[in-house]
């Protein structure tokens, strides 16, 4: 079966840009002295979303993979502690982070001898195919979720 479609279908939904933004696009430009402020009425820093995203992605991908995976604990093991914070390095190393997993997961829809429709060997019921499209659901999701608390906060750059 030739399932080039599939998988270009399958890239283009987890990279963004057609029904909704790219991860990149809502990132860009984001003012670092605004990446510990919590956006009007949310109970959450702008990184603590981006590492959140990030770990959901990591976590996903880790299930996919691993044979032996361990279940994050939820809600706790999902988001930043709640008076933890980021400095630049810390911010620019959670978007490096989940770029380096998008890719990896990139790369399992990319390898000609992923099944798509298989059951995960150690997770019966659980497909590739089913876990590519929660990471992409997810991450489309929070990235409109930042987008929008950019636009609350006055976070996007002034057009001029």
């Amino acid at each position: 079966m030739d399932d080039k479609v599939l998988r270009d279908q399958l890239l283009a939904l987890l990279r963004g840009g057609n029904a909704h933004m790219s991860f990149d696009d809502v990132v860009a430009n984001f003012p670092l002295e605004q990446i510990n402020t919590r956006p009007p009425n949310v109970s959450y820093s702008f990184w603590h979303l981006l590492e959140h995203i990030r770990i959901a992605q990591r976590d996903i991908l880790d299930f996919t993979r691993n044979l032996n995976y361990i279940p994050l604990k939820w809600p706790d093991d999902y988001w930043p502690r709640p008076g933890e914070e980021a400095d630049p390095v810390r911010w620019n190393q959670t978007i490096n982070d989940f770029r380096a997993d998008l890719k990896a997961v990139e790369a399992i829809v990319l390898d000609p001898n992923t099944d798509f429709f298989a059951d995960l060997p150690h997770a019966s019921g659980y497909t590739i195919l089913r876990e590519v499209l929660l990471v992409a659901d997810h991450n489309a999701y929070h990235i409109g979720e930042f987008a929008i608390l950019r636009q609350a906060a006055g976070t996007w750059p002034i057009e001029s």
